[in-house]
């Protein structure tokens, strides 16, 4: 059940990049950002709501939670950053690998994460295969075919590690604590975004019909958050985070069905690996 979980919350996960991801065509992704950040959390307020009688968080699971809001606006605004300075198919690989390397060591090393001899063999797999699905077609117009510098790797290496710090953390909450927690941790990742529109020289406002896309894919973001809560409370870590963070393949097939865009070989072999990992992980 939790293979299932995080699964499906990598198919909301990547959902929500590819709303946001064709936003960013034509609005400053920072505003997107913004935007969908403020709408997944007034959706992260529905179970706690709902949930009003349940006793008070306790201060560890608040504290747990906010890091995890930190982590996400960190990351989510690192990653624009670095989009906007350095190619794609560099940056957004680096990002991705990080953010999934680093739960998965976490797990293995700090956790007592003990996957099975198919499942850390799916692991290790779906790390480059993760890699060869978000390389793209290695060519960015926003770049002019540059190849990335130093402060586009180290963004995107930022990127990275805030949103590792934000499925480790929210790994480390309760189930006892209730939903509050993910309200503060989206909260807080709209308050970093919101800290860093001066910085990316971003408007906050958009037209309506965008507005109401940002807010949906912030909608679909915060249930995948809320999933793949669930799954790390029925599935180790290590397990979890790389069933969650194959999300980039979701895009890569929706563009390849309904924008009529073409698989590279690299991205053809990244998929293949990650539906031999998704089995050989299914095995534990």
């Amino acid at each position: 059940m939790g293979e299932l979980l995080a699964l499906t919350s990598a198919l909301c996960f990547g959902a929500t990049h590819f709303i946001s991801g064709l936003l960013s065509r034509r609005h400053h992704g920072v505003t997107v950002a913004a935007w969908a950040q403020a709408g997944g959390t007034v959706v992260s307020l529905v179970p706690a709501l709902v949930t009003r009688g349940a006793a008070a968080p306790p201060s560890g699971a608040l504290v747990w939670g906010a890091l995890s809001g930190l982590g996400t606006g960190v990351g989510v605004a690192c990653l624009y950053w670095s989009m906007a300075r350095g190619p794609m198919s560099v940056v957004v690989p680096v990002s991705d690998v990080t953010a999934v390397g680093v739960p998965v060591l976490a797990g293995l090393a700090l956790l007592g994460d003990r996957p099975s001899l198919p499942a850390l063999t799916g692991i290790a797999l779906g790390l480059p295969a993760l890699w060869l699905v978000s390389r793209g077609g290695g060519s960015d117009g926003a770049s002019g075919g540059r190849g990335a510098g130093p402060p586009a790797l180290l963004a995107a290496l930022v990127a990275g590690l805030g949103i590792a710090l934000h499925f480790v953390a929210l790994a480390r909450i309760p189930a006892a604590a209730g939903w509050w927690p993910v309200v503060l941790s989206r909260a807080l990742s709209v308050a970093v975004v919101l800290a860093l529109l001066p910085v990316a020289r971003a408007p906050l406002a958009l037209p309506a019909r965008p507005a109401a896309g940002a807010l949906a894919a912030g909608a679909l973001g915060t249930a995948a958050t809320v999933l793949y809560l669930l799954a790390t409370r029925q599935e180790l870590l290590s397990v979890a985070v790389v069933l969650s963070a194959l999300y980039p393949a979701v895009p890569v097939l929706l563009a390849l069905t309904l924008l009529r865009e073409r698989l590279t070989g690299a991205q053809t072999v990244g998929l293949l690996g990650a539906v031999a990992a998704v089995a050989l992980i299914a095995l534990n």
